[in-house]
């Protein structure tokens, strides 16, 4: 092994420069790792009692009182501990740093040896068609705002797009005659998404009522005139925005779950299973790089479940 007298914090910096620059990883993971391998270094230096760590010194038993202070770790604004969804990120941050270190034949840790909690995952929270059908009811096309809304709504649950990817919509990227455009998802990965003709329609009636000529498809309607912005994205609606827009129609419909941009997204998913789409097609729809994580919604969507149900459990009389 190589010695290295580069301390951790050091390190941290070379890894996360490493994932920008050879893995190409996103600026959102980039800062996620950086919180979470900083909490590291932190829990670890308050651990051993000193101001700076060495690879070398990341042990099993280094390992075990890390774990051990993450579970009671509190969040000093909310006074919140972390889920073990959130543990399990930063364990996923470590080992991958540990990884990176090995690579560099760098004395520390076995990657190996650092087990992810089991997590369980939040249940899964979607809407039913005429639930959407309630919330598109609700809103008013009589103006350019209400146009707007529609033509949100109607793409987030026809295309399954994240947030991130509708708010970064233009204009010129969206093909409303054949009703299909790519964009560009998670890890950097295009992937085609295809929209209902009422998603067509919607977005087409939005932008026949606009009259300026900026690049984004939707605008923020409550902007400040003399505001100066060359950037391109002058008045682009952000993903705090299409959160209120949706609960705000959620509200009111009527409807008393709680309704997020990924709501729809999930309520996209679980419309084309129940309606027979098999897995792996979703699983590309959606972006998702691992079918595990598509199948969080089969429980909520087989068929054979109901029929079974049906076939075999007594009624009463």
């Amino acid at each position: 092994m190589v010695t290295v007298t580069s301390d951790i914090n050091s390190l941290i910096n070379d890894f996360l420069e490493h994932l920008e620059v050879e893995r190409g990883r996103s600026k959102k993971t980039i800062e996620n790792y950086r919180l979470y391998l900083y909490r590291f270094y932190e829990i670890c230096t308050e651990i051993l009692d000193k101001d700076d760590i060495k690879p070398s010194e990341i042990d099993p038993e280094l390992l075990r009182k890390y774990r051990l202070k993450l579970n009671r770790y509190t969040n000093d604004v909310r006074d919140e501990g972390l889920s073990a969804l959130t543990q399990s990120y930063h364990l996923i941050a470590l080992r991958g740093f540990l990884k990176y270190l090995a690579r560099r034949d760098i004395k520390t840790l076995d990657p190996s040896l650092v087990d992810l909690p089991r997590a369980v995952r939040k249940q899964v929270t979607f809407l039913h068609f005429d639930e959407v059908e309630d919330i598109l009811s609700a809103i008013p096309t009589d103006t350019e705002s209400g146009l707007r809304d529609r033509a949100i709504i109607e793409l987030l649950f026809s295309g399954g797009l994240r947030v991130s990817e509708l708010i970064s919509l233009n204009r010129d990227s969206i093909n409303l005659d054949r009703r299909e455009f790519i964009v560009r998802g998670k890890g950097k990965k295009d992937r085609p998404i295809f929209i209902s003709e009422a998603a067509a329609n919607a977005t087409r009636d939005y932008l026949a009522v606009r009259h300026d000529s900026l690049p984004a498809l939707f605008l923020n309607n409550s902007h400040n005139l003399n505001t100066v912005d060359t950037s391109g994205n002058f008045r682009r609606l952000t993903p705090r925005s299409i959160q209120r827009i949706i609960e705000k129609y959620a509200k009111l419909a009527g409807i008393t779950k709680h309704v997020t941009p990924h709501t729809l997204r999930h309520s996209f998913a679980t419309d084309l299973l129940m309606n027979g789409a098999d897995l792996r097609s979703v699983q590309a729809m959606l972006g998702h790089a691992n079918i595990s994580t598509t199948q969080i919604y089969t429980h909520v969507t087989d068929p054979h479940l109901r029929e079974i149900h049906e076939k075999f459990h007594s009624e009463t009389s």
